[in-house]
């Protein structure tokens, strides 16, 4: 039997639901800036497919890397960690 390889998980803020079945999530991290040495803030946005539709706008949602579903959409949404207030 093959044991499947690790994948990424990230967590992120939903920042788009228009679509169907698939959700924007925009993930925000510091990286030091070369030669400044200041803390940047850097933004990824990641197409992730929702099954249920459940998520909203500014749910904060962990997604896992899998196969490509779609041109855009590697990821998938494991579960809703906070809803939006």
């Amino acid at each position: 039997m093959h044991s499947r390889n690790l994948r990424k998980e990230r967590i992120g803020i939903v920042k788009s639901d228009k679509m169907q079945k698939s959700v924007s999530v925009s993930i925000q991290r510091k990286e030091m800036h070369p030669m400044y040495g200041k803390f940047v803030k850097k933004t990824s946005t990641f197409v992730a497919h929702d099954d249920k539709n459940e998520c909203k706008i500014g749910d904060t949602v962990k997604i896992m890397e899998t196969r490509p579903l779609s041109k855009t959409k590697k990821w998938r949404v494991v579960e809703i960690l906070e809803r939006a207030k």
